[in-house]
């Protein structure tokens, strides 16, 4: 069964960096046409953050990330990542990354969750 893989979380202060790793297992990676970071804090539900293409041509963002973060994957090291700058406190969540179809920026159609990875920055 495919299975994504989140690394790369911890403690930063506001305005600081951050660079998120997804590792794809049990399917190639160049398999999945849409990939997605999304974030969950906590009493609230999971909401999109970005998204990429298999060629990496489609990029979508949120705009509460847009000009902040950048994402990007490497079908030859099935990898992806999330590039975060400028972080702020209410980026502070549990981020995932998922497998969803073509276009698409809905929780609902994403799978293949992994475990999430910790990002807090304090206020």
């Amino acid at each position: 069964q495919a299975q994504l893989v989140e690394s790369g979380g911890g403690l930063v202060q506001a305005g600081g960096s951050l660079r998120l790793s997804c590792a794809a297992s049990g399917r190639t990676f160049s398999q999945y046409a849409f990939l997605g970071w999304f974030r969950q804090a906590p009493g609230k539900e999971r909401e999109f953050v970005a998204a990429v293409s298999w060629g990496g041509t489609n990029i979508r963002y949120a705009d509460s990330v847009k000009g902040r973060f950048t994402i990007s994957r490497d079908n030859g090291k099935n990898m992806m990542y999330l590039q975060m700058n400028s972080l702020k406190p209410e980026d502070t969540a549990v981020y995932y990354c998922g497998a969803g179809p073509y276009g698409s920026s809905r929780v609902a159609d994403f799978g293949s969750w992994g475990q999430g990875t910790q990002v807090t920055v304090p206020s």
